[in-house]
């Protein structure tokens, strides 16, 4: 069953790359377009362009970091799914809420459908990976308190 939600997961992270992209330059096309017909500024359509494109790098980053995750997952290695239980509720709470503000568009599935993959791969766990590869997962030897020699 972990083997499945970690693909799972692996699959919402590989959304999340490709919907960067996406979003950073198909997105932004479309956006700029609106912006010169309401004949926006220069200046506040460079401003505007750098906060989406940092939206997009930071999705982009993610989306990696999460991959990493998976894949190490995958391989049987321990790996924290704490992440991506973080970035699955934000992209969650942020898909409802939008899906709410516009009026039930299809746009916010955008965020709900990576948002779910990440859930389904990331919740109910109650430890990074099985006992076996915990024990893998210390870069040390757990240390064991002795009493100092008697005297």
């Amino acid at each position: 069953m972990n083997r499945s939600r970690d693909g799972l997961g692996l699959i919402g992270a590989l959304m999340l790359i490709v919907s960067s992209g996406v979003h950073s330059i198909l997105g932004w096309r479309g956006v700029q377009g609106e912006l010169a017909v309401a004949n926006v500024p220069g200046d506040l359509m460079l401003g505007i362009q750098v906060a989406w494109q940092f939206g997009g790098a930071a999705m982009l980053t993610l989306g990696v970091v999460l991959l990493l995750i998976y894949r190490q997952r995958l391989r049987g290695e321990a790996a924290s799914v704490m992440l991506a239980r973080a970035v699955s509720m934000m992209y969650l709470v942020f898909g409802a809420w939008a899906l709410g503000a516009t009026g039930g568009a299809l746009f916010p599935l955008v965020f709900l459908i990576p948002g779910a993959f990440l859930a389904m791969g990331s919740m109910y766990r109650v430890s990074p990976a099985t006992e076996a590869h915990a024990d893998r997962a210390r870069p040390f030897p757990p240390v064991h308190a002795s009493r100092p020699p008697a005297a």
